[in-house]
């Protein structure tokens, strides 16, 4: 065995943790796919918007801020802090820093991962593979939008959960005040609720494990009260119980279900998925060891997330925080094993990781000083704001996603029209000219309800009555991606006039607009559908 260094006493010598996340930052925005891929999805612009709205006016909004098609009907501003916290970067940094705050989520989410798994005992080269992994599943949903902060809380929750089931300490009820946070800034809430849950559970199934003379409710009593403050912490949001209400319907649409991608079984396409894939299996084959030592909770975690996420590919991002700690443990346990039974090169890489442990950096006496985590915030915010003359590393809505170029043609045109486009380019639209245009539909999916959904749905597919969608909804303007079936169809519509076309984008106006009496009745009958 080589002699192991000697730990430096040097304060200045930044943590694996540190490094980890300066990487992860850096080669988000210098080697990956740039901060354009962060503004990939439209919906951070109303969430920005929501949160200008709020500073406002100094109070929450309740009825619709952005639609013509709902306008003046309820609405849940369900991720309101997040929103204002948008709205503030943005006024201060505009889009580099909106994306600059996205990608310190992702690093810190990242870091605190390796960090937990170190804590807990995992291989140092094992816990960097594993964090590896889970970060590269998590790629699909690094977008700049609230859900991040549900990434990181979970994080944080797995590790403070998982350090007092090992040690119970009254700072786990830490966690109700922590709830009652992530409620007001993402509906990704529930997830702690369904953790704890688990943990409730899986100390039950411990207790009646264990022979009845030496049956212990302690840890069931501890988890149950702890279950009762989080959920009850969750009512304190501006909307109480209702909020929990209209997540439960919204849940369970059918038409959300089948329409929204996001709610549907994840795609194992990609060199992401297939790292997620590999956390799957790695975790549902971990689970019956986990049994044979009554590791209950741990199981229970693997098998309930991997149905979640199986079942929906929003839940990958839930799954891989929970599972990439579980599997790294149990993969330096059997390399533990290996190496005690004499297999030479596994007890050389158990020595490497142990010589090279997170212990030799930053270990000198006293805290070491965390100065490579700022500093790379600020290189790369400098490398954001200095306006790049690359476009990957410009932060905007990407031109070739968004109708970016066919809006700078139309310029003052658009404004106050009945425009017709798809439900990202709604947002995209919200985002450029919010308060003077409102939309048809845009990402809210939880607000528009089946029926806008269906008219919406029908007309990009030239279904046989989307003149009828169209005259009811009085559509002035339509605004399509050029690979949609109604781009082909309307262009040879003489009622409609095409105005501009990239190959990308088309802009139509119609020749003859749709009577009063058109719109009158479709926003009677949309209004009467949205009641009920």
């Amino acid at each position: 065995m080589s002699e192991r260094p000697r730990q430096t006493n040097s304060k200045w010598v930044p943590s694996l943790g540190e490094i980890i996340f300066a990487a992860v930052l850096a080669w988000l925005f210098l080697g990956g796919t740039g901060a354009v891929a962060l503004l990939g999805d439209g919906d951070t612009g109303w969430h920005i918007r929501t949160g200008e709205y709020i500073l406002a006016n100094k109070t929450f909004p309740k009825q619709d801020l952005f639609s013509f098609s709902r306008a003046g009907q309820p609405w849940f501003a369900w991720e309101w802090l997040s929103d204002v916290a948008l709205a503030v970067v943005h006024a201060k940094a505009g889009l580099p820093g909106v994306v600059l705050l996205a990608g310190i989520l992702i690093a810190a989410t990242s870091a605190l991962l390796f960090r937990y798994m170190i804590w807990q005992g995992s291989n140092l080269l094992v816990a960097v593979g594993a964090m590896l992994m889970a970060s590269s599943a998590s790629t699909i949903h690094w977008l700049a939008r609230p859900h991040l902060i549900s990434y990181l809380f979970l994080a944080v929750s797995m590790w403070a959960l998982e350090a007092d089931r090992r040690r119970p300490s009254p700072r786990i009820y830490a966690l109700v005040a922590l709830a009652a946070l992530w409620t007001n800034l993402h509906g990704g809430f529930g997830a702690l609720v369904a953790t704890v849950g688990l943990y409730l559970a899986g100390s039950v199934a411990q207790t009646f494990w264990s022979p009845r003379r030496s049956w212990d409710w302690t840890a069931a009593k501890r988890y149950g009260l702890l279950l009762a403050g989080v959920a009850g912490a969750t009512l304190v949001n501006p909307y109480t119980y209702q909020l929990h209400g209209h997540i439960w319907q919204y849940l369970r649409s059918d038409f959300i279900l089948s329409h929204v991608q996001e709610f549907q079984s994840p795609s194992f396409r990609g060199e992401g998925m297939r790292h997620f894939e590999l956390l799957l299996f790695a975790g549902l084959a971990a689970a019956p060891a986990l049994l044979r030592r009554r590791e209950v909770i741990p199981a229970l975690l693997i098998v309930f997330w991997a149905h979640q996420a199986l079942t929906s590919a929003r839940h990958v991002l839930l799954y891989v925080v929970v599972a990439a700690p579980i599997v790294a443990h149990e993969t330096t346990l059997l390399l533990d094993r290996a190496a005690e039974a004499g297999i030479g090169w596994v007890r050389t890489i158990r020595e490497i990781a142990q010589d090279y442990g997170a212990g030799v950096y930053g270990s000198g006496r006293g805290p070491a000083w965390a100065w490579l985590a700022p500093l790379s915030v600020v290189a790369v915010g400098a490398v954001l704001l200095g306006a790049p003359r690359s476009e990957r590393l410009r932060a905007e809505f990407s031109r070739l996603k968004f109708p970016v170029e066919a809006c700078a043609f139309a310029g003052p045109d658009l404004l106050g029209k009945r425009i017709f486009t798809s439900d990202q380019w709604g947002d995209y639209l919200i985002y450029r000219y919010y308060p003077r245009l409102k939309v048809f539909i845009d990402g809210r999916s939880d607000f528009y309800g089946p029926e806008l959904g269906r008219d919406y749905l029908r007309a990009m597919n030239a279904h046989h009555q989307w003149e009828q969608i169209f005259d009811r909804h009085g559509f002035e303007v339509a605004l399509l991606p050029a690979e949609w079936p109604l781009s082909t169809t309307i262009k040879r519509h003489p009622g409609w006039r095409l105005k501009y076309d990239d190959g990308r984008a088309l802009l139509l106006e119609r020749v003859r607009p749709a009577s009063a009496a058109d719109r009158t009745a479709g926003d009677a009958a949309t209004s009467r559908r949205g009641q009920g």
